[in-house]
């Protein structure tokens, strides 16, 4: 009954055809507005309706780009066109999957049909588009956006009148049309039924197409994230809950030394010292992460390696049960000499930055550049403050071991009780307010480099026996430890005291001292090299002067002689620390002169000055004294008295205040005690 209402329809539809193909005149009330406006399109195309042959279609070649553009939309398509297929069996009907250019991709159905009617523009690669063939079901849905069914007179080219289309645009996730998908045949054989099926049909296949999108994104996701985590430069291991692990990274590998099935579906605890497993289980357990823990891993032959671990729970999506764990790891060494660069445990001086031209000077440096070259232990002997520490700084960088760690120790400067562990670490519990997790010594975070142990003369004799140890073994053991740590260290020690005397009175361990001094080296005091003293008062005025902004133009030979006179017990440090002084202290001056210098430094050169002697005065009565002649022999030009004076314009009205000085007249100054 549904089929010949509709036929019936058709006479209507070849009414309005005739009028509107022969006349011009378009009868909305005989057919579908969406019909109607895909007439008047096809007119404004110049598409023949009386046309037999339209022929426009691709090359096999172009054919085979189709199909390789739109492969996904095949593989997906084609199961659902086959059971549309066995649907319709020999009826008649022929289904089509057209791309959204509208070339017929892939067709199927009736075999005898589609011999028939080649001519039809049903076969793969012709194009059924609206411009081409005028009003179809595919062209129009293509335009329209919506599943369409086309009956009989209701397309417009007449060779297409005995025949019935139902299309179904195929959209993706951005809602736009990417093919059709439709059944044509016999206008007899219609059925409103036909239409529902193809749209049936075309929904399921974007369904399954956005399935497919889905699965490929979840794909490249997974990809992505194995990128991730084989790029990253951290050791990462995943366990389940059971504590078996169920993948770990290349770098993971590479840290234990490690293939794949070495440990994959393996127990943790078969890679972990001192049954740590206890420990991850816990927090599989309580759901608590930890972070920078020190656990010892085992390689295969069991070495120890010591690294730096995290560990974060994995929980349930829609539960707070923990379904596994995840570890990231580093070699402690590693994180050591990233916590090196970071704190600037690195050597900064080199043999360049020693100033002085002295044989003293020029011995010692001779002496330290050839220890550089070897890798025994060095003792550095002198007094505070001639450069020990640059010293150390400089032979390091001169080393082989210039691009590992140089970390520094005054062994003087921290508590006793606290150098041991300070040297060689402690691990967790060892005393009351040690770290949880423990903490590495200097030893370790030098691994590789060099230590410098300054005031080695105050280190606690039992530290002492350590240290002995570390130098003859090469190994350390943390403070309430037992696991042996190898380090390779190269030691700098240096010291003020005479270690002899020290080793007399049993203060040092004679066995050290011994140990120690393998290549000595005195670094001369100030005393020992005087003619470095200018030098050094010219690099710290204009490194100061630099700093301040005040241009130093000249500096006095009184300064210079009061400066060499002077023992400085305090070496170079102390000579630094009076020029920082003198330059903070004269204001604007341009000239540094004697008066400039401290008194304690002044009393070792005192400078005469000549009175008449009948003339017995303070300090303060020959400074106002020689103010007040200056100023009236200049008639009172303040800067030309500033000058004469050798002081700065500011510093002369500061004086003029101090000495209560006034002006009387033109030229005339007085002051009230006068």
């Amino acid at each position: 009954m549904p089929g010949k209402k509709l036929l019936s329809k058709n006479e209507g539809f070849i009414e309005a055809w005739n009028a509107f193909i022969n006349k011009g005149i378009l009868k909305r009330d005989l057919i579908h507005d969406f019909i109607a406006d895909s007439w008047l399109r096809s007119k404004s195309y110049e598409v023949d309706p009386f046309s037999e042959s339209i022929k426009i279609h691709l090359t096999n070649e172009e054919l085979d780009e189709k199909y390789k553009e739109y492969k996904v939309l095949l593989n997906v398509a084609k199961p659902f066109m086959y059971s549309l297929y066995k649907i319709v069996g020999d009826t008649g009907f022929i289904v089509r999957l057209t791309d959204k250019d509208g070339y017929v991709l892939e067709c199927g159905g009736d075999k005898e049909i589609m011999k028939k009617q080649g001519n039809l523009n049903m076969y793969k690669g012709c194009n059924v588009r609206e411009e081409i063939i005028g009003t179809n079901a595919i062209g129009t849905a293509l335009i329209t956006g919506k599943p369409i069914q086309v009956l009989g007179a209701e397309h417009y080219c007449l060779q297409y009148h005995t025949w019935t289309s139902s299309a179904c645009p195929i959209k993706d996730e951005q809602d736009e049309i990417v093919a059709v998908l439709s059944m044509s045949g016999p206008y007899e054989k219609v059925h409103p039924h036909t239409l529902g099926m193809i749209h049936a049909s075309a929904e399921a296949i974007e369904k399954e197409m956005r399935l497919d999108q889905a699965n490929n994104r979840l794909k490249m996701a997974v990809k992505h994230l194995n990128a991730i985590v084989e790029s990253i430069s951290e050791g990462l291991i995943s366990i389940n809950k059971d504590g078996s692990v169920r993948g770990i990274n290349i770098f993971g590998r590479n840290i234990l030394k490690l293939k794949q099935e070495d440990i994959v579906n393996k127990n943790i605890s078969i890679i972990l010292d001192n049954n740590k497993s206890s420990k991850l289980m816990k927090v599989i357990k309580n759901g608590t992460k930890f972070e920078e823990e020190e656990i010892n891993f085992l390689t295969k032959r069991g070495r120890k390696i010591p690294c730096i671990v995290n560990a974060t729970p994995i929980k349930a999506v829609n539960s707070n049960e923990v379904e596994g764990l995840v570890l990231t790891f580093k070699e402690s060494k590693v994180v050591h000499d990233l916590v090196n660069k970071i704190v600037g445990a690195e050597a900064r001086f080199t043999f360049d930055d020693i100033l002085g031209e002295s044989k003293e000077i020029k011995e010692a440096m001779k002496m330290a550049a050839f220890s550089a070259k070897a890798d025994a232990t060095i003792l550095l002997l002198g007094e505070s403050g001639t450069g020990k520490e640059m010293f150390a700084q400089a032979i390091h960088n001169q080393s082989k071991r210039k691009s590992r760690p140089f970390v520094f120790l005054n062994c003087g400067a921290i508590p006793r009780e606290l150098v041991a562990s300070e040297l060689f670490g402690y691990v967790e519990g060892a005393f009351t307010g040690a770290r949880r997790g423990g903490h590495p010594g200097k030893f370790e975070l030098a691994d590789g480099g060099t230590i410098f142990l300054d005031e080695i003369g105050d280190m606690p004799l039992d530290t002492q026996v350590n240290l002995l140890r570390v130098l003859e073994n090469k190994e350390i053991v943390r403070v309430g430890g037992h696991d042996v740590i190898p380090v390779d260290v190269r030691v700098i020690a240096a010291t003020h005291k005479d270690l002899k005397k020290e080793v007399e009175l049993g203060n040092f361990r004679r066995d050290l001292y011994y140990r120690l001094n393998v290549m000595p080296i005195h670094t001369p005091s100030l005393r020992e090299r005087k003619g470095d003293i200018r030098i050094f008062i010219d690099y710290f005025i204009e490194k100061f002067s630099g700093h301040m902004g005040i241009n130093i133009t000249k500096i006095s030979d009184e300064f210079y002689r009061g400066m060499y006179n002077y023992d400085w017990p305090g070496n170079v440090r102390e000579l630094q620390n009076v020029i920082q002084l003198v330059v903070n202290t004269i204001d604007d001056e341009e000239i540094i002169k004697y008066e400039h210098l401290p008194k304690y430094v002044k009393s070792s050169y005192p400078v005469e000055e000549k009175f008449e002697k009948s003339e017995l005065l303070s300090l303060d009565e020959i400074e106002r004294k020689a103010i007040l002649n200056t100023l009236q022999k200049v008639n009172g030009n303040m800067s030309k008295a500033a000058k004469i004076l050798g002081i700065g314009r500011s510093t002369l009205y500061r004086k003029l205040e101090k000495h209560k000085v006034k002006l009387i007249s033109d030229g005339v100054f007085t002051t009230s005690e006068i």
